[in-house]
């Protein structure tokens, strides 16, 4: 039986690394895919991690020098060129675990938040594609634990944990506010079939009627309605004057529960309905008034027609 050469495996994203005592190709590849997670049916290739030339000849193996990295690559994966950060792969080293042909130490195994921080180190952008649970995983590492392996200062480390807090606690705020706008146009929508099965005389009066429950008052609301005050530019101007006089109605406190807004934005929206509502009511007026003083003229063209005719 040949020596055992040691030697170094990792994974195509190299964010895995094991050493390895192996007496030939075959044993590395076997055992290689162990610590890596592959499955025996998985078909593997090894690469050298430098370079990525394909290593398939037994006695080129046992050629290379000892301590030689490998990549243990399976289905469509490839070998890439690493990218260094900070100047090395220092952070690699966590990782690295040297184990005997037949021993896996699974104690030494990395925790889990260990790959998504390899990941925030990599690019820090890939925290837009983490799930929650990622990311409290991440808030909730002892803070020098993570900066050891994001190779941080420990208060470029706290700053990062609470980045990350603040992304949860958005989320979390997004969620919130998405379940209750879709109870209110859930609400809508059973109010409004009951209303076209039947409408009472006494529900046209009910209108007047002070609700606090903001899930009552969104039923009054259609669901039209609802999505062009969360418009983005002068919803007011889109509004009827129906619907304009029942938001301005309401007041602040109701409309509140119903949009989902902090105070001073509906109490700016309620200023602009008012405001559009009360720019319409002057047109009515001047209208109006326009008709008003046309009357009399119409009246004394009448009857000069009516005297002419009887002449």
């Amino acid at each position: 039986m040949a020596d055992r050469k040691p030697c170094k495996v990792c994974n195509f994203t190299r964010q895995k690394s094991y050493g390895l005592v192996v007496p030939s190709l075959e044993e590395l590849k076997t055992k290689g895919s162990e610590c890596l997670g592959f499955t025996p049916s998985d078909l593997v290739t090894v690469v050298l991690e430098d370079d990525g030339t394909i290593v398939a000849d037994e006695a080129y193996f046992l050629c290379l020098p000892t301590n030689t990295k490998f990549m243990l690559l399976h289905e469509k994966e490839m070998w890439s060129p690493l990218r260094r950060l900070d100047g090395g792969t220092a952070w690699m080293a966590r990782d690295s675990m040297m184990l005997e042909s037949d021993t896996v130490d699974a104690a030494l195994l990395a925790a889990p938040w260990w790959d998504l921080a390899l990941q925030l180190k990599q690019d820090l952008a890939s925290v837009i594609l983490m799930s929650e649970e990622d990311l409290q995983s991440l808030v909730d590492v002892p803070c020098p634990e993570l900066a050891s392996a994001l190779g941080f200062s420990k208060q470029k480390t706290e700053n990062l944990q609470e980045t990350l807090q603040r992304v949860l606690d958005r989320r979390e705020e997004e969620r919130q506010s998405k379940e209750l706008l879709q109870l209110f146009l859930k609400a809508v929508d059973k109010e409004e079939g009951s209303q076209r099965e039947t409408r009472r005389p006494s529900e046209e009066g009910a209108g007047s009627m002070d609700v606090t429950d903001g899930m009552d008052q969104a039923s009054e609301f259609m669901s039209r309605t609802l999505m062009v005050l969360k418009g983005k530019t002068s919803p007011e101007t889109r509004l009827s004057t129906e619907d304009l006089q029942m938001v301005v109605s309401k007041g602040v406190e109701v409309m509140q529960q119903v949009l989902g807004w902090e105070r001073v934005r509906t109490l700016s929206l309620l200023q602009a309905c008012e405001a559009e509502l009360s720019r319409r009511l002057q047109q009515v007026q001047a209208v109006q008034s326009m008709r008003g003083s046309r009357e009399p003229s119409s009246e004394k063209k009448l009857e000069e027609e009516g005297k002419g005719s009887s002449n």
